[in-house]
Protein backbone atom coordinates (compact mmCIF):
# COMPACT_ATOMS: atom_id res chain seq x y z
CA UNK A 1 0.00 0.00 0.00
CA UNK A 2 1.08 3.38 -0.97
CA UNK A 3 2.76 5.72 1.74
CA UNK A 4 0.77 8.44 2.99
CA UNK A 5 1.75 11.92 2.28
CA UNK A 6 0.60 14.94 4.78
CA UNK A 7 -0.82 17.71 2.91
CA UNK A 8 -1.86 20.16 5.81
CA UNK A 9 -5.50 20.23 5.98
CA UNK A 10 -5.87 16.07 4.95
CA UNK A 11 -3.55 13.06 4.48
CA UNK A 12 -3.54 11.33 0.92
CA UNK A 13 -2.74 7.84 -0.29
CA UNK A 14 -2.92 4.35 1.73
CA UNK A 15 -6.44 3.86 2.63
CA UNK A 16 -7.51 7.51 2.51
CA UNK A 17 -10.36 9.00 0.23
CA UNK A 18 -9.60 9.29 -3.53
CA UNK A 19 -8.10 13.06 -3.70
CA UNK A 20 -8.51 15.59 -6.65
CA UNK A 21 -5.87 18.00 -8.28
CA UNK A 22 -7.85 20.21 -10.68
CA UNK A 23 -8.08 23.93 -11.98
CA UNK A 24 -7.23 25.88 -14.89
CA UNK A 25 -4.30 25.02 -17.37
CA UNK A 26 -2.81 28.50 -16.62
CA UNK A 27 -3.57 31.10 -14.25
CA UNK A 28 -5.35 33.43 -17.14
CA UNK A 29 -6.64 36.02 -14.28
CA UNK A 30 -7.33 36.08 -10.50
CA UNK A 31 -10.97 36.31 -11.21
CA UNK A 32 -11.14 33.01 -13.17
CA UNK A 33 -8.94 31.48 -10.40
CA UNK A 34 -10.44 32.35 -7.49
CA UNK A 35 -14.10 31.28 -9.26
CA UNK A 36 -12.91 28.04 -10.92
CA UNK A 37 -11.47 27.07 -7.76
CA UNK A 38 -14.50 27.83 -5.84
CA UNK A 39 -16.71 25.85 -7.42
CA UNK A 40 -14.31 22.80 -8.10
CA UNK A 41 -14.50 22.83 -3.68
CA UNK A 42 -17.49 22.81 -3.75
CA UNK A 43 -18.06 19.54 -5.93
CA UNK A 44 -15.39 18.16 -4.50
CA UNK A 45 -16.72 18.53 -1.03
CA UNK A 46 -20.21 17.40 -1.71
CA UNK A 47 -18.36 13.85 -3.11
CA UNK A 48 -15.99 13.77 -0.20
CA UNK A 49 -12.65 14.29 -2.16
CA UNK A 50 -9.91 16.19 -0.79
CA UNK A 51 -9.33 19.01 -3.10
CA UNK A 52 -6.29 20.86 -4.59
CA UNK A 53 -6.03 23.78 -6.96
CA UNK A 54 -4.09 23.38 -9.51
CA UNK A 55 -2.67 26.24 -12.12
CA UNK A 56 0.29 27.04 -13.61
CA UNK A 57 2.26 30.85 -13.28
CA UNK A 58 4.28 29.71 -16.15
CA UNK A 59 4.23 27.38 -18.67
CA UNK A 60 7.67 27.02 -20.04
CA UNK A 61 7.35 24.02 -22.46
CA UNK A 62 4.47 25.74 -24.78
CA UNK A 63 4.53 24.88 -28.71
CA UNK A 64 5.18 28.35 -29.76
CA UNK A 65 7.14 31.17 -28.49
CA UNK A 66 4.03 33.37 -29.50
CA UNK A 67 1.81 31.13 -26.86
CA UNK A 68 0.51 32.64 -23.60
CA UNK A 69 2.86 31.32 -20.87
CA UNK A 70 0.89 32.36 -17.84
CA UNK A 71 1.48 36.13 -15.67
CA UNK A 72 4.63 34.69 -14.40
CA UNK A 73 6.07 33.63 -10.99
CA UNK A 74 5.82 37.41 -8.79
CA UNK A 75 2.06 37.94 -9.96
CA UNK A 76 1.13 34.13 -10.19
CA UNK A 77 2.43 33.42 -6.87
CA UNK A 78 0.64 36.54 -5.60
CA UNK A 79 -2.99 34.98 -6.88
CA UNK A 80 -2.15 31.40 -5.82
CA UNK A 81 -1.64 32.99 -2.52
CA UNK A 82 -5.44 34.22 -2.72
CA UNK A 83 -6.67 31.14 -4.02
CA UNK A 84 -4.81 29.42 -0.79
CA UNK A 85 -6.50 32.24 1.75
CA UNK A 86 -9.51 32.66 0.16
CA UNK A 87 -11.06 28.91 -0.98
CA UNK A 88 -8.53 27.11 2.02
CA UNK A 89 -7.53 24.74 0.10
CA UNK A 90 -4.05 23.84 -0.69
CA UNK A 91 -2.45 24.92 -4.16
CA UNK A 92 -0.17 23.31 -6.95
CA UNK A 93 1.80 24.65 -9.63
CA UNK A 94 4.53 23.56 -11.97
CA UNK A 95 8.19 24.81 -11.42
CA UNK A 96 10.32 24.73 -15.04
CA UNK A 97 13.80 25.82 -12.64
CA UNK A 98 15.53 25.34 -9.72
CA UNK A 99 15.68 29.01 -8.78
CA UNK A 100 11.46 28.96 -8.54
CA UNK A 101 11.60 25.98 -6.32
CA UNK A 102 12.15 28.36 -3.16
CA UNK A 103 9.99 31.04 -3.66
CA UNK A 104 7.02 28.97 -4.74
CA UNK A 105 7.53 26.76 -1.87
CA UNK A 106 6.48 29.91 0.28
CA UNK A 107 3.10 29.79 -1.13
CA UNK A 108 2.09 27.14 -2.61
CA UNK A 109 1.52 23.18 -0.94
CA UNK A 110 2.48 20.90 -4.07
CA UNK A 111 5.44 21.72 -6.26
CA UNK A 112 4.94 20.10 -9.65
CA UNK A 113 7.62 18.58 -12.33
CA UNK A 114 6.69 18.72 -15.59
CA UNK A 115 6.68 15.43 -17.65
CA UNK A 116 9.48 17.02 -19.96
CA UNK A 117 11.32 17.74 -17.27
CA UNK A 118 11.08 14.44 -14.58
CA UNK A 119 14.75 13.72 -14.99
CA UNK A 120 16.38 16.65 -14.29
CA UNK A 121 18.28 16.56 -11.07
CA UNK A 122 18.50 19.93 -10.00
CA UNK A 123 14.80 20.47 -10.33
CA UNK A 124 14.02 17.94 -9.34
CA UNK A 125 16.44 17.87 -5.66
CA UNK A 126 15.75 22.02 -5.35
CA UNK A 127 11.91 20.91 -5.00
CA UNK A 128 12.39 18.37 -2.51
CA UNK A 129 14.91 20.54 -0.32
CA UNK A 130 11.91 22.89 0.45
CA UNK A 131 10.12 20.32 2.53
CA UNK A 132 6.74 20.27 0.41
CA UNK A 133 5.25 17.73 -1.42
CA UNK A 134 6.60 17.05 -4.58
CA UNK A 135 4.08 15.77 -7.40
CA UNK A 136 6.49 14.42 -10.72
CA UNK A 137 4.61 13.74 -14.07
CA UNK A 138 6.07 10.58 -15.27
CA UNK A 139 7.77 11.67 -18.83
CA UNK A 140 6.08 10.80 -21.74
CA UNK A 141 9.81 8.93 -22.72
CA UNK A 142 9.93 6.77 -19.85
CA UNK A 143 8.36 3.68 -18.79
CA UNK A 144 7.02 3.46 -15.59
CA UNK A 145 9.79 1.29 -14.13
CA UNK A 146 12.35 4.20 -14.98
CA UNK A 147 10.46 5.61 -12.60
CA UNK A 148 11.58 5.15 -9.93
CA UNK A 149 15.39 6.35 -10.25
CA UNK A 150 13.08 9.59 -10.03
CA UNK A 151 11.93 8.46 -6.74
CA UNK A 152 15.65 7.52 -5.31
CA UNK A 153 17.07 11.43 -6.24
CA UNK A 154 14.18 12.44 -4.42
CA UNK A 155 14.50 10.20 -1.50
CA UNK A 156 18.57 11.24 -1.21
CA UNK A 157 16.98 14.39 0.04
CA UNK A 158 15.56 13.53 2.82
CA UNK A 159 12.04 14.21 1.46
CA UNK A 160 9.57 11.09 1.37
CA UNK A 161 6.24 14.17 0.48
CA UNK A 162 6.24 12.47 -3.08
CA UNK A 163 3.38 11.98 -5.27
CA UNK A 164 4.00 10.09 -8.82
CA UNK A 165 1.62 10.87 -11.98
CA UNK A 166 0.94 8.98 -14.98
CA UNK A 167 0.21 11.15 -17.93
CA UNK A 168 0.45 8.45 -21.05
CA UNK A 169 3.18 7.71 -22.91
CA UNK A 170 4.65 9.04 -26.32
CA UNK A 171 2.84 6.67 -29.54
CA UNK A 172 4.04 7.64 -32.89
CA UNK A 173 4.08 10.98 -33.61
CA UNK A 174 1.34 13.54 -31.62
CA UNK A 175 -0.21 10.86 -30.29
CA UNK A 176 -0.11 9.62 -26.84
CA UNK A 177 -1.45 6.37 -25.19
CA UNK A 178 -1.86 4.97 -21.57
CA UNK A 179 -0.63 1.47 -20.51
CA UNK A 180 -3.02 1.22 -16.96
CA UNK A 181 -0.07 -1.09 -16.13
CA UNK A 182 1.76 1.85 -15.12
CA UNK A 183 -0.57 2.69 -12.00
CA UNK A 184 0.22 -0.52 -10.37
CA UNK A 185 3.90 -0.21 -11.36
CA UNK A 186 4.40 3.27 -9.81
CA UNK A 187 2.29 2.71 -6.66
CA UNK A 188 4.88 -0.30 -5.85
CA UNK A 189 7.72 2.24 -4.86
CA UNK A 190 5.70 3.38 -2.38
CA UNK A 191 4.16 6.38 -3.09
CA UNK A 192 0.35 7.77 -3.82
CA UNK A 193 -0.22 8.00 -7.31
CA UNK A 194 -2.51 10.39 -9.66
CA UNK A 195 -3.74 9.52 -12.89
CA UNK A 196 -3.92 13.01 -14.86
CA UNK A 197 -6.98 12.33 -17.45
CA UNK A 198 -6.44 15.28 -19.02
CA UNK A 199 -3.44 15.38 -20.09
CA UNK A 200 -3.36 11.63 -21.32
CA UNK A 201 -5.82 12.97 -23.80
CA UNK A 202 -3.05 15.87 -24.93
CA UNK A 203 -2.34 14.79 -29.39
CA UNK A 204 1.39 17.52 -28.34
CA UNK A 205 1.80 19.69 -31.65
CA UNK A 206 -0.77 18.10 -32.87
CA UNK A 207 -2.09 21.50 -34.21
CA UNK A 208 1.05 22.86 -35.60
CA UNK A 209 1.60 25.69 -33.29
CA UNK A 210 -0.03 24.08 -30.19
CA UNK A 211 -1.67 20.71 -28.93
CA UNK A 212 -4.53 19.29 -29.84
CA UNK A 213 -6.48 16.68 -28.02
CA UNK A 214 -9.16 14.44 -27.54
CA UNK A 215 -11.42 15.98 -24.58
CA UNK A 216 -14.00 13.10 -25.75
CA UNK A 217 -11.87 10.20 -24.06
CA UNK A 218 -11.27 11.93 -20.52
CA UNK A 219 -14.09 9.91 -19.16
CA UNK A 220 -13.25 6.41 -20.50
CA UNK A 221 -9.70 6.72 -19.24
CA UNK A 222 -10.64 8.42 -15.96
CA UNK A 223 -13.32 5.14 -15.36
CA UNK A 224 -9.79 2.70 -16.70
CA UNK A 225 -7.87 4.06 -14.29
CA UNK A 226 -9.95 3.96 -11.16
CA UNK A 227 -10.73 0.13 -12.05
CA UNK A 228 -6.90 -0.33 -12.21
CA UNK A 229 -6.18 1.29 -8.99
CA UNK A 230 -5.25 4.75 -8.11
CA UNK A 231 -4.46 7.67 -5.36
CA UNK A 232 -6.02 10.33 -7.32
CA UNK A 233 -7.24 12.02 -10.20
CA UNK A 234 -5.67 14.84 -11.76
CA UNK A 235 -7.93 16.98 -14.03
CA UNK A 236 -7.30 20.41 -15.86
CA UNK A 237 -10.76 22.26 -15.75
CA UNK A 238 -12.39 25.38 -17.05
CA UNK A 239 -15.71 27.36 -17.51
CA UNK A 240 -15.19 27.89 -21.02
CA UNK A 241 -12.25 25.06 -22.51
CA UNK A 242 -12.84 26.33 -26.08
CA UNK A 243 -11.92 30.18 -24.78
CA UNK A 244 -8.90 29.27 -22.68
CA UNK A 245 -5.64 30.27 -23.13
CA UNK A 246 -3.83 27.20 -22.86
CA UNK A 247 -4.66 23.11 -23.03
CA UNK A 248 -8.25 23.41 -24.09
CA UNK A 249 -8.82 20.91 -26.44
CA UNK A 250 -8.42 18.10 -23.78
CA UNK A 251 -9.79 20.09 -20.52
CA UNK A 252 -13.11 19.12 -19.03
CA UNK A 253 -15.72 21.59 -19.40
CA UNK A 254 -16.36 22.54 -15.40
CA UNK A 255 -20.32 21.64 -15.76
CA UNK A 256 -19.32 18.23 -16.60
CA UNK A 257 -16.74 17.89 -13.79
CA UNK A 258 -19.25 16.61 -11.01
CA UNK A 259 -20.71 14.08 -13.08
CA UNK A 260 -17.67 12.48 -14.63
CA UNK A 261 -16.03 12.59 -10.68
CA UNK A 262 -19.41 10.76 -9.02
CA UNK A 263 -18.84 7.69 -12.19
CA UNK A 264 -15.53 7.33 -11.69
CA UNK A 265 -15.63 7.45 -7.57
CA UNK A 266 -18.25 4.24 -7.80
CA UNK A 267 -15.82 2.53 -10.33
CA UNK A 268 -12.94 3.28 -7.43
CA UNK A 269 -15.69 2.03 -4.39
CA UNK A 270 -16.24 -1.21 -6.27
CA UNK A 271 -12.32 -1.82 -7.03
CA UNK A 272 -11.44 -0.86 -4.04
CA UNK A 273 -7.94 0.87 -2.69
CA UNK A 274 -6.09 -1.81 -0.59
CA UNK A 275 -2.89 -4.56 -1.09
CA UNK A 276 -4.14 -5.91 -4.40
CA UNK A 277 -3.30 -2.59 -5.91
CA UNK A 278 0.05 -2.10 -5.06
Amino acid sequence: MAHEVDLGPFTVGGAHPHFLIAGPCVLESEALALETAAQIAEIAHALGMPYIFKSSYDKANRSSIHSYRGPGLADGLTVLRKVRDQIRVPVLTDIHSAEDAAPAAEVVDVLQIPAFLCRQTDLLVAAANTGRVVNVKKGQFLSPWDMQNVVKKLEETGNRRILLTERGAMFGYNNLVVDMRALPVMRSFGYPVVFDATHSVQLPGGAGTKSAGQREFIRPLACAAAAAGCDGFFMEVHPNPDAALSDGPNMVPLPQLKPLLEQVLRICQAAGKGEEHS
